[in-house]
């Protein structure tokens, strides 16, 4: 590279380049993963059931991640006295599952096999979709993971219950995905937060789920409960799968979302029960759904998701150590 200022590095600003996840690696092929985590896109939004739009969620989340680029000494947090996501955190960026328009077993079986990818190079897979069904494939995707490793939790961050078996031959739409979930025989339970108002499931489902062992807070029960109580209510040393609905967060900050539904979590109170999942167990894989750009022009909800990720992810692997 010839010209001004490359002799000693580029200066590399956030709106500068191709925008990658956090502006890490993209890994074209897939059976040459070396990471400790990888990005997988899910742009599927034919399970939604109101407003459509979070096909571009896995872009607007990449491009909002941008900003949080700066610098290559990690991020220095004061609070923490910690330095997060510094050179030893791996991270690539594996571009997009697969998909073909009006079919759902075809796409989602593209997104199971990106993840299975990721779990097969013992990365840690964060996929970001996409509506709530993108996580079907991806707890499928852990069925031989679990067979070697041990069953996993889920811990859902959402409005909805997600609970709903079938409706009119669906059992594979953005409300079904938890059902689907604790069907697994590996998957042990389920923590659902931030269940509130109006939901997308019947009293039924609520009863089918707590039958089931779930475990169902809403966002006031929570703050009642306060961070420490809700994480004690969590199995302790387990390993964790974590799935976030981006409505999980109130529409004051998340407005770009397909249901939205106001009373919903602050930054705050999520961030810190993430913190404390990854010093309480293992956390296995992560998804984030519902990001739909084009119902907020201030970017402030895709700023949002990118922002929790990449946090979680380097309280992740700082707790490892």
């Amino acid at each position: 590279m010839s010209g001004h200022g490359y002799e000693s590095g580029r200066l590399n600003l956030p709106f500068v380049g191709i925008a990658t996840f956090g502006k890490k690696p993209y890994v074209e092929n897939w059976d040459a993963i070396d990471a400790d985590v990888a990005i997988l896109g899910a742009p599927f939004d034919f399970g939604c059931q109101f407003r459509s739009g979070a096909r571009f969620g896995p872009r607007s989340v990449r491009e909002a991640s941008t900003l949080f680029s700066f610098g290559h000494a990690g991020a220095y947090d004061h609070e923490d006295d910690a330095t997060y996501l510094g050179s030893d955190v791996r991270i690539v960026d594996l571009g997009d599952a697969d998909i073909i328009h009006t079919k759902t077993e075809e796409s989602h079986a593209n997104i199971e096999y990106g993840v299975k990818k990721i779990l097969d190079a013992a990365a840690l897979p964060v996929t970001i979709g996409g509506d709530h069904s993108i996580n079907i494939p991806c707890i499928r995707a852990f069925e031989e993971d679990c067979a070697k490793n041990g069953p996993i939790h889920v811990i859902q961050i959402d409005a909805h219950l997600d609970f709903v078996d079938e409706r009119r031959g669906v059992t594979e739409g953005h409300g079904n995905p938890m059902r689907r979930a604790i069907e697994k025989d590996y998957v042990s339970g389920m923590t659902q937060l931030g269940i509130r108002n109006v939901s997308s499931t019947a009293k039924e489902g609520y009863e089918d789920a707590r039958a089931r062992g779930s475990d169902i807070l809403s966002v006031r029960q929570v703050r009642k409960l306060g961070t420490e109580a809700v994480l004690d209510r969590i199995p302790d040393g387990a390993r964790y799968y974590v799935t976030i609905d981006i409505d999980a967060f109130c529409p004051s900050i998340a407005p770009g979302t397909g249901t939205p539904s106001h009373g919903g979590f602050q930054y705050y109170d999520v961030l810190e029960i993430l913190q404390g999942l990854s010093k309480r167990g293992d956390v296995v894989g992560i998804d984030l759904v519902e990001v739909a750009p084009a119902y907020d022009p201030s970017e402030s909800t895709q700023i949002l998701a990118a922002q929790l990720l990449l946090n979680f992810v380097g309280f992740i692997f700082h707790n490892k150590k």
